[in-house]
């Protein structure tokens, strides 16, 4: 992220003083191209905090509707919905292991939109593979298939991507479920099978001893394994056949019901939370609290980028680059403009999320256009790849990933061939 930051900024400098240099008023009230830029730059900043200060209240209220379902035991009917499909895909880890508990409840989160409540499975979920690895700082195949599925982003309701298209304004915020959805289960299935395929050309080779990580002594078990629990074989491929199934129906009908998506989530998430006894109200302010300090985090973040793509843009820099790109992307299905999204998607959340921000923010672009759409859905389906990897892999100093890496990226870019696919289908 340091050298797209400074790409921009140097880039976009260096463009607007070979154009200072040669400039030549045209009018009294001319406005220097050195000038240009030093206005584009303060009013960018300006505008990303006063777009977090409208994102505040959107977000507290999804977070805090994610809240009530999680102290409702969401997470858990899903963990054990999906347990006999887990024990196919991890056939290395015991039923009744910590870490099958812990990565059904980390995928559980993610489904649900709950980045923050599914980090913490994910790490413990790494930790509780880590002994069960013979060769200590050396990734196994569960490890890396693991990573894999988490960074190809099993989302099935990008809540807070709905929530940002509402607050920039959006006709049809919900737009983007049926083309995330399509998106992210493509992914996940490239996760698996590429993880599957790249294990045969990725052997395990033991770190020195002198390299190999100290381990911590066995902590007690926390019955994350055991208390999951399943629920028939027949449920469980139910449930996974109703999940397919959302994929025809959004794209059938996604346009008639984008517009009862929010309202009947809301209607239906605090309704769960009565009917488990939960007491909706505190928990909901309980959620509310974590969006609110959630928005007022990620304010350094988008003032960093979007001043760094403010001033890429009014130098003329964007400009160049996007005629320079467009007319060969154009035959894929991918503008120049959304090129920024799907690059810096798996290198930096913020960055992604910055640019996401500024191309909806573009009178010319939107978040209703295709572009808007595209990146919105890049943004709901894919996942901070090179982050996931150093936070996962290095709570257990794992210095040898072998194929974890390819298979994250591979899942990254049949992830956003997806996106582009159902997004040309249906918006084009």
């Amino acid at each position: 992220m340091n050298y797209v930051f400074g790409f921009l900024i140097f880039s976009a400098f260096m463009v607007t003083a070979w154009q200072q240099l040669g400039w030549q008023p045209s009018a009294a009230d001319a406005i220097a191209p050195m000038q240009a830029l030093t206005t584009g730059l303060i009013d960018s900043a300006k505008s990303a905090v006063e777009l977090v200060l409208g994102l505040i209240g959107v977000m507290s209220f999804f977070l805090g509707l994610m809240k009530v379902v999680e102290r409702g035991g969401l997470l858990l009917i899903l963990a054990r919905l999906i347990r006999p499909l887990m024990l196919r895909l991890f056939p290395e880890v015991p039923p009744d292991h910590p870490a099958m508990g812990a990565m059904i409840m980390n995928f559980s989160a993610n489904a649900l939109g709950l980045g923050n409540a599914a980090t913490p499975f994910g790490i413990k979920a790494m930790q509780a593979l880590d002994r069960l690895n013979p060769n200590p700082g050396v990734a196994s195949n569960s490890m890396a298939l693991f990573l894999a599925i988490n960074t190809s982003s099993i989302t099935l309701l990008p809540t807070g991507v709905v929530a940002l298209r509402a607050t920039l304004g959006s006709a049809d915020p919900a737009a983007i479920m049926p083309t995330t959805l399509f998106a992210t289960i493509c992914s996940t299935t490239a996760a698996i099978l590429a993880a599957r395929w790249y294990q045969r050309f990725s052997p395990v080779r033991p770190l020195p001893p002198e390299q190999q990580p100290q381990r911590e002594d066995e902590p007690a078990e926390d019955g994350s394994g055991a208390e999951v629990g399943s629920y028939s074989v027949w449920a469980s491929w139910l449930f996974l056949l109703g999940i397919l199934a959302l994929i025809p129906i959004t794209i059938l009908y996604g346009r008639a019901m984008s517009p009862w998506v929010v309202p009947v989530l809301t209607v239906l998430f605090l309704g769960f939370g009565l009917v488990r006894r939960v007491p909706i109200y505190e928990a909901f302010v309980e959620g509310a609290k974590e969006g609110f300090a959630l928005a007022v985090k990620i304010i350094p973040y988008l003032v960093a980028i979007l001043t760094a793509i403010g001033m890429f843009r009014v130098s003329g820099a964007m400009e160049w680059l996007v005629g320079l790109l467009g007319p060969l992307t154009a035959w894929f299905g991918l503008p120049a403009e959304a090129l920024p999204m799907a690059l810096l998607r798996p290198l930096s959340g913020s960055g992604a999320y910055g640019v996401l921000v500024g191309i909806m923010q573009d009178p010319a672009t939107g978040p209703d256009t295709y572009v808007g759409l595209l990146v919105s859905t890049l943004q709901g389906s894919t996942e901070t790849t090179f982050y996931v990897l150093a936070v996962y892999f290095g709570a257990v100093q794992v210095k040898r990933v072998r194929h974890a890496l390819a298979t994250a990226l591979t899942a990254d870019m049949v992830g956003i061939a997806a996106a582009v696919f159902i997004c040309s289908w249906l918006f084009l």
